[in-house]
């Protein structure tokens, strides 16, 4: 018997069931609603880290970007809330919350909400191009999420539900009217479906926003974080795609002064809801522009929805681009005979081009939309973008010209950079294999392995000594790199520190499949960590490595290869306790740590005292309560007069503040329900609660003839902080404090005790406020702060313990979160031109921190 029928035999047997096991109906199960999205989430949104927890948001936004589309939404508004939850409000038509003849007498918008594949996206007339086709978008974050809640506007009134991980736990009901229309969400992940992270990233969600804004002109965008004072970002463009193009050319030097814009439809077929041919059209939208820097950035978009990986689109737009550039240097007789051919890579350098379809039935690759499928939008795309660039090259020969030309420098420095690349190679082959500065590892597994780019041989000396030789590999380098932004591949590859580093890393550089191109499965090591200085030339030079990896092996940072290690900024000394430090947060943490070691807790009610480990755990507690507090005083409340108004009986905390303004007086309200709200606002009617609606000028200058005295404004604000904090008093008022007590009494309710004997002292605490501050002012006293600016002053065993233990060290690792911001930003901060640099520099002097003088 062969081999292969052996292992397969191996493998049914394993398969087998154990003895009397039986395989009849009662081991078939349905898993009934959304159970199958918490089942197995990654088929729906992706893996469930950060990734995915970004995708549930983009879902739930999809939607309101198909109403805009549709022709009725102007305005989405994101905001991520204190607790970890966010909110998205459109001002589209709204859910629909009649009840449909399917759905057996329940409202359209649980419908929608609870059940897969239920939508308004599968021909029914609703919409004509939509993101959204296979009906599980918002109805999977519903699933996905510890709750959910959504308010409808419509027809003069406002509705409102309640979900629990995909169940309702809260009946559609009206709690106000509004003239309004418009659709409003609110959900907080499951930390139990997201085990890796629940926390939203502003700068993930607003490279989103951003990228809908441009490919949705006319519409407004706004990104609001409540965590933190004042972040807020609104996203406008008018001219849309062309304006995307142009902020991605920013800070460039452009070879044509205006983007060329090509614009068509062409009839696509394909099979309706009933079964029949229908026929609409397939729109295109592309723009792009070339710019004399040496990468091209192509992104590719299918009724707003991102397509990463490319799809039939990005191959129709890739092939018609080579084959007119082409055509029209050969008519033209722009490319000579011993002139190089024209590739695809040499056509594309330098180009930034936008490449977005509107489709009626699109097909995707995957639910999450990264590559698109259909295969008519290949040829489309191929033939709009062919014809507009002809026409365009024969009405702009200047420009055309000069495209020509930057594709043929492309080509010959492509032959220059392959010669060079074999130098490198043949070197790394005849020099012995690997730099003979590069002290390696014993272990020849790539995935248990790791490098340290490390600046200077004082400290590529003491990492040396300190490292784990297993595997841990040390790179020296010396002196400023070669900046990659400004030079070709062939310039770089004369640099022998770069040399140095591609023949250490193994992968080669550079496109194509001949000898020493970049092969990812040459990779020597899956961890490549960058160690340099926290000063102006560590921050220099770690900046120098970092744009070469992005320019020149761009699949390293795409893969999560490259990290930075972060060295302590501070250490911190106290008596015999020494602690390294590297931010506030972990400075309040550490200040906390020094205290409980030195104080005691006792409640004065009881006349117990708690250990060391209860305080600890208290002291937690109350550091999370202050965030929250913070949060509620930004709404405009005060957290003290928030607890006070919490239900006697069941402990719950108002959910809605509104913040009445008259002339100079501000009132604040508490509400626990939405019917108390609706009850204020109907007695309140001049207030406007409702249907995010804001009173014009006019508006209230009309009020003030009709009315005596100065007009009322009020701003509302649910608080999905309220669950939490009803979370944390409970878990406070279990280690024996009552919420009662926060705010200040007129008698002690605590004792803080320090020392022992004749040295003790006693501070009497008033209220729980009190307790984290006065223990802070303990932590802080007597403590020495050194700040570490090189590496060279830690010896081998500190450099080793703080910053390359994998046990207490922090890496962070290089991610592309945001593809338009880091691109803009390396040509900004590492491009020729100086202006846009100098106003950079201008904008955030004084946001620096940690400034080496």
């Amino acid at each position: 018997m062969s081999k292969k029928p052996e292992v397969l035999e191996e493998e049914l047997a394993v398969a087998k069931p154990e003895a009397g096991d039986s395989y009849d109906a009662s081991k078939i199960d349905k898993l009934e609603g959304l159970d199958g999205v918490r089942k197995r989430p990654g088929m729906y949104i992706g893996p469930t880290d950060e990734r995915g927890l970004h995708h549930c948001v983009f879902e739930v936004m999809d939607n309101s970007i198909d109403e805009h589309l549709a022709g009725f939404c102007s305005k989405i508004e994101v905001t991520m809330h204190v607790d970890g939850s966010v909110s998205i409000r459109d001002n589209g038509r709204g859910i629909p919350v009649d009840s449909h003849e399917k759905t057996k007498g329940m409202p359209a918008v649980e419908f929608v909400l609870t059940h897969l594949h239920a939508g308004g996206k599968f021909g029914q007339g609703a919409y004509k191009y939509s993101g959204g086709l296979h009906g599980v978008g918002a109805k999977c974050v519903n699933a996905l999420s510890d709750w959910f809640k959504v308010e409808v506007s419509r027809d003069s009134k406002v509705y409102h539900m309640a979900f629990e991980r995909g169940k309702t736990t809260e009946t559609l009901k009206v709690i106000g009217s509004s003239k309004n229309t418009g659709t409003l969400i609110t959900f907080k992940a499951d930390p139990t479906i997201f085990t890796i992270t629940t926390e939203f990233k502003f700068e993930i969600l607003a490279n989103r926003l951003r990228e809908l804004a441009f490919l949705n002109p006319g519409l407004v965008i706004q990104l609001t974080d409540e965590r933190a004072e004042s972040k807020s970002e609104k996203f406008f463009f008018e001219d849309g795609v062309r304006d995307f193009v142009e902020q991605l050319g920013k800070n460039k030097q452009v070879i044509h002064p205006k983007p060329i814009v090509l614009n068509g439809r062409r009839p696509v077929k394909y099979k309706g809801k009933d079964g029949n041919e229908v026929e609409a059209d397939m729109i295109l939208d592309c723009v792009l522009q070339y710019n004399d820097s040496y990468s091209d950035q192509i992104l590719c978009y299918t009724n707003a929805i991102p397509n990463p990986d490319g799809g039939s689109h990005s191959t129709g737009f890739r092939t018609a681009l080579t084959r007119a550039i082409n055509q029209y240097a050969k008519a033209n007789n722009l490319i000579k005979e011993k002139d190089p051919s024209l590739t695809g890579d040499d056509v594309r350098e330098g180009l930034v081009a936008v490449v977005a379809i509107k489709h009626p039935n699109p097909s995707f690759e995957s639910q999450t939309k990264v590559k698109l499928v259909t295969p008519e939008a290949e040829g489309i795309v191929s033939s709009i973008t062919y014809d507009g660039l002809m026409a365009y090259f024969d009405g702009n020969p200047s420009a055309a010209k000069k495209i020509v030309d930057k594709g043929l420098t492309a080509a010959r420095a492509r032959e220059a950079a392959r010669k060079a690349r074999e130098t490198v190679r043949k070197s790394a082959l005849t020099g012995g294999g690997l730099p003979g500065k590069l002290a390696d590892c014993s272990d020849r597994d790539p995935a248990n392995t790791e490098v340290y780019i490390v600046e200077g041989d004082s400290a590529g000396g003491s990492a040396k000594q300190g490292r784990d030789r297993k595997f841990q590999a040390i790179l020296p380098i010396r002196g400023k790199l070669i900046n990659v932004e400004k030079a070709r591949l062939d310039k770089v590859l004369q640099n022998t520190e770069i040399r140095t580093m591609i023949t250490a890393v193994g992968t080669g550089i550079g496109d194509g499949e001949g000898e020493g191109s970049f092969n990812i499965q040459k990779l020597r090591y899956h961890k490549i960590i960058i160690m340099t200085d926290a000063d102006v030339d560590g921050s220099h030079i770690r900046t120098l490595l970092l744009t070469f990896f992005y320019r020149q092996m761009p699949q390293l940072i795409k893969g999560g290869f490259i990290y930075i290690a972060q060295p302590p900024l501070y250490q911190i000394s106290r008596k015999k306790r020494v602690e390294y430090v590297e931010d506030d947060a972990q400075l309040n943490k550490i200040l906390i740590q020094i205290a409980t070691d030195e104080v005691r807790l006792r409640n004065i009610t009881d006349g117990k005292e708690m250990s060391r480990s209860q305080l600890a755990e208290i002291l937690e507690l109350l550091e999370s309560l202050d965030k929250f507090a913070r949060a509620i005083r930004r709404h405009g409340g005060d957290f003290s007069d928030y607890i006070e108004h919490r239900n006697g009986q069941t402990g719950e905390l108002p959910r809605h503040l509104v913040k009445v303004r008259s002339g100079n007086d501000e009132t604040v309200h508490f509400f626990h329900t939405e019917e108390e709200l609706a009850k204020f606002s109907s007695e309140n009617s001049d207030l406007r609660l409702f249907g995010n609606e804001e009173e014009s000028d006019t508006e209230i200058l009309e009020k003030e003839k009709i009315k005596n005295g100065p007009s009322r404004r009020a701003r509302h604000v649910e608080l999905h902080e309220s669950k939490a904090i009803v979370e944390l008093l409970g878990k406070l008022r279990s280690k024996g404090l009552d919420i009662e007590h926060y705010s200040a009494q007129d008698k002690p309710l605590f004792e803080l005790i320090e020392g022992e004997g004749e040295k003790q002292t006693v501070k009497p605490l008033f209220s729980i406020a009190e307790i984290l501050d006065s223990v802070l002012e303990v932590g802080r006293r007597g403590i020495q702060i050194k700040r570490f600016k090189g590496l060279g002053e830690m010896n081998a065993a500190q450099l080793f313990e703080t910053t390359m233990d994998p046990a207490k060290r922090k890496l962070l690792r290089v991610d592309l979160a945001d593809a338009v911001e880091a691109e803009e930003m390396f040509s900004k901060l590492m491009g020729d031109e100086v202006e846009p640099r100098r106003q950079f520099i201008e904008d955030n002097a004084l946001n620096v921190r940690n400034l080496d003088v």
